[in-house]
């Protein structure tokens, strides 16, 4: 008959259990608990910051390629203006002196043209001198028909 004593003796062991387990085991326990949640939560918000980030940088590094293949194409066609500026130059250039070297020739080719002329000229002043002198057969003085050879050389 002392099952109400046992029985009593165990209710109230049990509730001593119960009660300093709630005093000094359950809050340390819930308090890792609480922390152990609140850095999961920190972490699973780093992770979504960090995908995130990771996201722009994506969007940054993709607009950064696009402006640097703009840039490298606007570069490649400056280059090619410029390329076809030096060439026009170039072309402008060569056409100048050749038109200046044409002249110079056509100058020199003048100039050439009038001294045989006047060499031609002399040469048939002197054959006709020599020619009239052996057709008469004496000496013409050149000195003094000059003038009058000069005449005939700006005829022929």
């Amino acid at each position: 008959m002392n099952i109400n004593v046992t029985l009593l003796g165990q209710m109230i062991t049990f509730s001593l259990l119960v009660y300093f387990t709630m005093k000094k085991v359950w809050p340390p326990i819930m308090q890792a608990m609480q922390q152990r949640q609140k850095r999961i939560a920190e972490g699973l918000a780093a992770a979504e910051r960090g995908a995130h980030e990771q996201e722009r940088a994506k969007e940054r590094a993709a607009q950064t390629l696009r402006e640097a293949k703009q840039q490298a194409a606007e570069v490649i066609t400056q280059a090619q203006k410029r390329s076809t500026e030096i060439i026009e130059e170039a072309k402008r250039q060569a056409k100048d002196e050749g038109s200046r070297q044409l002249a110079v020739a056509q100058a020199e080719i003048e100039q050439e043209t009038v001294r045989a002329r006047e060499q031609l000229r002399q040469r048939v002043g002197e054959l006709a001198l020599v020619g009239a002198s052996r057709i008469i057969k004496r000496e013409i003085d050149a000195k003094a028909h000059s003038d009058l050879i000069d005449e005939l050389a700006a005829q022929v």
